[in-house]
């Protein structure tokens, strides 16, 4: 269990939340939500124990054992697989250790020997003699087979030292586990063996920030929102908080209107027969009433909509794309083996699988940026592509341009009037647009590149990863935008309800892997399953 009092976070002047008193019970499964900046993952730090409050105070048991899962990707560079997981237990790997150094004394002294057994004590109340086997089969259902346990973390892909480390914070089933983003740059079938996995945690205290819908409607029995500077808790899944939030709010609404209009009867009254003798215990009456009228603060919120919509600039024609054994090998490695597909008008299609660098890698090649080995493919006469890539940095990375400027070079815009018009529908108002668009935050860049993809008025989109770094706030609007949009898409994501809701059809391009379905993603799932079973 984790107890805060009070606690409160100031950060550059700003009030990010105040008087939070909330109790995180094992059992449960919380998630943290909030617009982008809002504190959700300082929350999650001061929870931790990382940084101190300004105010209150956190109280944690000191005999349960916290896990977090890591950001630092090169933190454990110099350790072999296995051993980073087993580091999710520090005491457990503290004692192994210890134990190694005092069996290997040629001579022992009582004393020594008295600590040994100790130490042999508590490793078997750990359920250490388990410990490499547990680890093991973590990280091969994670996908991280045998023949890389006693690997150099550092040898590993950035997507693999990823599930490493989801792996150890998971490692030992910790009495209290913290995740920021446990989601991101997992594939689908990953998060999907995270939820089954966190759903089985039935004596631990789970506490996630994520941006993830489907996720957080999975795993989740309380909702902890971050918003109007304070921090809220609701029983239920992150849709029965929409739900409930919108219900709240309309309440509000209705009853602050009918308040403003007995305000302003009763105000009426008072004017017109306070000075009337025979009206004026009436308006003294009345007077009361109007004093315990109170309207209730909706405050402010920090969430903010941008207003995504992709408008083609000419309808599709009947060809639109045909991929024809297309194969690629990089640094030794078949990524792309005799993929073969064609595209129809008002397909959208979700590249899904294992590996991410195949999807990215038949992305580049189809916008141009890269040769396949083998292969052809050819685009139809009456197509347009836009292209959003997973690695943005090239169109930020040393740019000076300000904000106006930078949507004027992939535009024909010119009047700084309608760039800032189409920059207020991402969100950036004021003075923020003639801000640098290389100091731009993640969540920035992606609309700065959704903004683009709009101008375009391309009619076929092709998305990798376009909801890494967005808000839940910014992914509802883009997932709407695409539903909404006529013509093709060509995209990759790892939020399962963006793909559920976008994709009527189903594409596997990993090498061995192929797979193509005019289905949706649920029923992908259904008949994998199915067949595994």
């Amino acid at each position: 269990m984790i107890k805060t009092i009070d606690v409160g976070l100031q950060y550059g002047g700003r009030t990010l939340f105040n008087h939070a008193d909330l109790v995180f019970s094992a059992g449960n499964c919380y998630g943290i939500i909030g617009a982008n900046g809002a504190g959700k993952s300082t929350f999650l730090k001061i929870l931790s124990g990382e940084i101190e409050p300004d105010k209150g105070e956190v109280i944690r048991d000191a005999k349960e054992r916290i896990s977090v899962l890591k950001q630092d990707h090169y933190l454990y560079d110099d350790y072999t697989v296995l051993s980073t997981v087993l580091h999710g237990n520090e005491e457990l790997c503290r004692i192994m250790e210890k134990k190694e150094e005092l069996y290997a004394k040629e001579d022992m002294s009582e004393e020594e020997g008295m600590l040994l057994c100790e130490l042999e004590e508590r490793f078997a109340e750990m359920d250490g003699w388990s410990a490499e086997s547990d680890a093991e089969i973590l990280l091969n259902d994670l996908g991280i087979t045998n023949e890389y346990h006693y690997e150099l973390m550092s040898n590993l892909s950035g997507d693999m030292k990823v599930k490493v480390l989801l792996a150890q914070a998971l490692f030992g089933s910790p009495d209290i586990l913290l995740m920021d983003e446990p989601t991101n740059h997992l594939d689908l079938e990953t998060i999907a063996w995270l939820e089954d996995f966190l759903m089985g945690l039935d004596n631990s205290t789970v506490i996630i920030v994520s941006h993830d819908r489907h996720f957080l409607n999975k795993v989740c029995t309380h909702i902890v929102d971050v918003d109007f500077g304070k921090i809220t808790t609701v029983v239920g899944n992150y849709d029965f908080w929409y739900e409930y939030t919108q219900i709240r709010q309309r309440q509000i609404r209705e009853q602050n209107k009918k308040a403003e209009i007995k305000i302003r009867e009763l105000t009426e009254f008072i004017a017109r027969f306070s000075a009337n003798a025979s009206k004026s215990k009436q308006a003294t009456s009345r007077k009361k009433l109007l004093d315990n009228i109170t309207l209730e603060d909706e405050g402010v919120s920090s969430r903010r909509f941008p207003f995504v919509d992709f408008k083609p600039n000419r309808e599709i024609g009947k060809d639109v794309l045909v991929v024809d054994g297309i194969s690629k090998t990089i640094d030794g490695k078949k990524i792309l083996d005799n993929v073969s597909f064609t595209v129809h008008p008002h397909d959208k299609i979700a590249f899904i699988g294992d590996d991410p660098v195949a999807r990215t890698t038949l992305f580049r090649i189809l916008a141009g940026e890269i040769e396949p080995d083998e292969g052809t493919f050819k685009w139809g006469v009456t197509t347009s592509f836009s292209y959003f890539p997973t690695d943005n940095a090239a169109f930020f990375d040393g740019c000076e341009d300000s904000l106006v400027d930078w949507v004027r070079s992939y535009s024909d815009l010119v009047y700084e009037s309608d760039v800032r018009s189409w920059l207020g529908r991402l969100l950036f108002s004021g003075d923020e647009v003639h801000k640098k668009a290389s100091v731009l935050s993640g969540g920035e860049k992606v609309r700065m590149m959704l903004c683009k993809m709009m101008l375009s008025g391309a009619n076929v989109l092709i998305l990798d990863e376009p909801t890494n770094h967005l808000d839940l706030e910014s992914i509802s609007a883009l997932n709407d935008g695409l539903i909404r949009f006529p013509e093709v898409l060509l995209f990759a994501s790892h939020d399962h309800q963006f793909v559920q809701t976008v994709s009527n059809r189903i594409i596997d391009v990993t090498a061995g892997h192929f797979y193509d379905m005019q289905i949706t993603y649920d029923e992908y799932i259904e008949r994998r399953l199915k067949k595994e079973q």
